[in-house]
């Protein structure tokens, strides 16, 4: 009888050539996802997939496409089929306009009424280099206002700008990766470009998170909710800043508007919120926690600020305390 113990020896080798071929590429290609679904969590599920549907035809990989590519493909085809029977991610601002009705606490939306944009760690897709330069643009290309705007494009579209505007890949490649056309390639560029210089005409230039001045402003937001201050308020919100938290429907425009509704419904006493500051979308961020009628310190979310030289020009908060665990804290924090 053959003997069993070459053909595991083949495949053991087989498995450290893929994982040595492709395991480089798995940050990267989870920025790619994430950038397509605008969920951090169904972005990770989607990569496994990628990595799980590549692993099973690397054999039969002939090297006519770099690697890269060959796995971009992958991925960028898995995404499509997944976001077919999905609903769009979302922020409030962009079911409706800010709320300037009779003063009142905003309304939640019922659970699977929408599905809400996520926020993704900075910590999951740092890039592995030392170079400051591409760090700074796998950030700008995470931003929580271009994710935001990428769900208003067609899946097909969405995926044709990110493949050529942000990965820089050519016209013939995406087309490949696709499965399409150079032509149908740069007609949906085109359209894809329109539509977001109308969402979008003018993007926001926000300081970086490591920038001395964002984290003067992290710092003071985060004071004004643990002091329960709502003047600190006024010293790092703009003007025009916007205000708003998932799963709210109703959102805030104007720094008196932010204010008046934080001091009314949320800041409560001194000691009722504690945060962490963290980083999310290349942007200043922290866990949230509240303390419960039982005194725990509970998570309840994640904030991102849109941090600029004169100040933050948007607050999300998205209220779920499972992201708080994704961003690697815990649950509940330990008294002090």
């Amino acid at each position: 009888m053959a003997s069993k113990q070459p053909t595991a020896m083949a495949e053991a080798a087989n498995q450290d050539g893929f994982a040595a071929a492709t395991e480089r590429f798995r940050r990267e290609l989870l920025a790619h996802c994430y950038r397509m679904v605008g969920s951090a969590h169904d972005a990770e599920d989607l990569v496994q997939e990628t990595y799980l549907r590549a692993w099973r035809s690397y054999a039969g990989y002939e090297g006519r496409a770099s690697i890269r590519t060959w796995l971009y493909k992958i991925a960028t085809n898995v995404c499509l089929t997944a976001m077919e029977p999905r609903r769009n991610r979302v922020l409030p601002s962009d079911l409706t306009g800010p709320h300037e009705g009779p003063d009142r606490p905003p309304s939640q939306l019922a659970p699977g009424e929408v599905s809400w944009l996520e926020p993704l760690p900075d910590r999951w897709i740092t890039p592995a280099t030392d170079d400051p330069a591409a760090a700074v643009v796998a950030r700008e290309t995470l931003r929580l206002a271009l994710i935001a705007s990428l769900q208003h494009l067609p899946a097909r579209q969405r995926a044709i700008l990110v493949l050529r505007e942000v990965l820089a890949f050519s016209a013939a490649e995406t087309a490949e990766i696709l499965g399409t056309t150079t032509a149908a390639v740069k007609s949906g560029l085109q359209r894809a470009r329109a539509r977001l210089d109308e969402l979008e005409p003018e993007p926001e230039d926000l300081l970086e998170p490591t920038d001395q001045r964002a984290r003067a402003l992290l710092d003071g937001y985060i004071a004004a909710f643990e002091r329960s201050d709502a003047g600190l308020l006024e010293h790092v919100l703009r003007t025009d800043a916007t205000l708003e938290a998932t799963p709210f429907r109703d959102w805030q425009a104007g720094r008196v508007n932010c204010i008046h509704l934080l001091d009314t419904y949320v800041l409560g006493t001194p000691g009722d919120w504690q945060m962490i500051p963290t980083t999310a979308n290349g942007q200043p961020a922290a866990a949230v926690y509240h303390r419960d009628p039982d005194s725990a310190v509970r998570a309840h979310g994640i904030v991102v600020l849109a941090p600029t030289p004169t100040g933050i020009s948007r607050v999300i908060e998205f209220h779920d305390p499972a992201l708080v665990a994704t961003f690697g804290f815990p649950e509940v924090l330990a008294a002090h």
